[in-house]
């Protein structure tokens, strides 16, 4: 018989933050251990709950949710998401710019597939949340990553940019609050960014998720404030700051000169029509989210010193720095740390086995920092959502793991 093998499309796309690590922690878990998953950005996994407006809008909607929706959304969801745009500083956005997705990584996908050619490059940061990456290669073109320092904050070197772009270039994507690093860039980063896009004629893609997520007095600065003289995509959603991921509810937002657009964003609503719709109840949930009435449903409580997102993220900063050989930029936004492992005390040259090894010795599963497209294995992602309780015990395991394999 003839192998049913893979697509060679396939070939080059990674996601290590689901990838052989899960594949191991799975097997361990047939065999009776239990693993602390450390992976994933999940909320509901550590014990944070929907709202109750947000449950309650949900309920309501069932009996009217049973069919299709508008491919684009239903309108009350879509205007929620213009108005809220507005209020923001956005100007022009109207409910016919507004798409409702599967959550962001639906929409990530549906955007590169109608945007990019064979052949055609998007601008990366390196490190980034790896589904950019991945659907990049899938849609067939060639992801280039424009590197973050971390001597600075790992803030993005705008004239490092400058020499990457070629006449394939079709978009920059720019991830604020960062993920997995959580920097938050400054408002005069950000008019940078939509400068550059704008010299070059590209599309700035803003994936903004965490936009509410900020700690110490960080202020999250919109990149379609902006961005005016070029097509601005905005990709939110309300899976991280309302803790309801399993929900599947996100939206991109076209702003700027959408006039020079037209063609693909006809693309982009030939897809959309495609995949029918997105998850109708849940798109329920964003006009009470999104209600100018909103308090966000204690967001800035729980990044407050006193929250919870905060306290975890003090505690998993200072017992991993603590550890000889370890250190990390302390985020402003997110539910991240990135640790560095220093290689002169941690002799690591494949970071996925490295992690895998930790995992068979700790039980606790973190992912690899060339997971998420950083050039050295000298880094990983540390998910900061367990309680503080929690996350002294992993943290623990990890050092004395840590001490076994240091080079003294």
């Amino acid at each position: 018989m003839r192998p049913i093998t893979q697509s060679s499309k396939l070939s080059g796309v990674r996601y290590d933050v689901r990838g052989p690590i899960l594949q191991e922690a799975e097997r361990l878990e047939r065999e009776g251990s239990e693993i602390l998953r450390l992976n994933i950005g999940n909320p509901a996994a550590f014990g944070f709950e929907a709202p109750p407006e947000i449950l309650e809008a949900m309920r309501a909607s069932l009996p009217h949710a049973q069919g299709y929706s508008d491919s684009r959304g239903i309108l009350p969801a879509r205007e929620a998401v213009a108005e809220h745009y507005a209020r923001l500083g956005v100007e022009g956005v109207r409910p016919d710019d507004v798409l409702i997705g599967n959550g962001v990584s639906e929409l990530i996908s549906l955007v590169l597939q109608a945007l990019i050619s064979p052949g055609d490059e998007i601008l990366i940061p390196s490190p980034d949340y790896p589904l950019w990456t991945a659907q990049v290669t899938l849609a067939g073109g060639h992801a280039v990553h424009y590197p973050c320092d971390e001597q600075n904050g790992w803030m993005p070197d705008l004239g490092a940019l400058e020499q990457l772009v070629t006449e394939r270039t079709k978009g920059v994507v720019l991830i604020n609050p960062n993920n997995p690093t959580g920097a938050v860039y400054s408002p005069e980063l950000v008019r940078g960014f939509a400068g550059f896009a704008e010299r070059h004629g590209l599309v700035l893609m803003a994936d903004e998720i965490y936009d509410h997520i900020l700690y110490d007095g960080a202020i999250h600065e919109h990149a379609a404030r902006h961005a005016r003289d070029t097509l601005c995509l905005t990709f939110s959603g309300l899976s991280k700051i309302q803790r309801v991921a399993g929900y599947r509810t996100g939206w991109v937002v076209a702003s700027g000169d959408r006039s020079v657009a037209t063609d693909f964003l006809e693309g982009l609503a030939l897809l959309a029509n495609m995949r029918m719709c997105s998850n109708v109840p849940g798109q329920h949930a964003i006009p009470v989210a999104l209600s100018s009435a909103s308090n966000w449903s204690g967001i800035a409580d729980l990044c407050a010193p006193g929250g919870r997102f905060c306290d975890q993220r003090d505690t998993a900063y200072r017992l991993l720095t603590g550890i000889p050989g370890v250190t990390c930029e302390l985020p402003g936004g997110a539910m991240y740390l990135f640790p560095r492992l220093d290689p002169a005390r941690y002799d690591i040259h494949d970071d996925q086995h490295f992690v895998i090894q930790l995992m068979r010795a700790t039980r606790v599963m973190i992912t690899n920092g060339r997971g998420f497209n950083l050039p050295t294995p000298d880094h990983v992602r540390f998910v900061t959502l367990p309680s503080v309780e929690v996350l002294t015990e992993a943290i623990g395991r990890i050092a004395e793991y840590l001490e076994t394999v240091r080079i003294d």
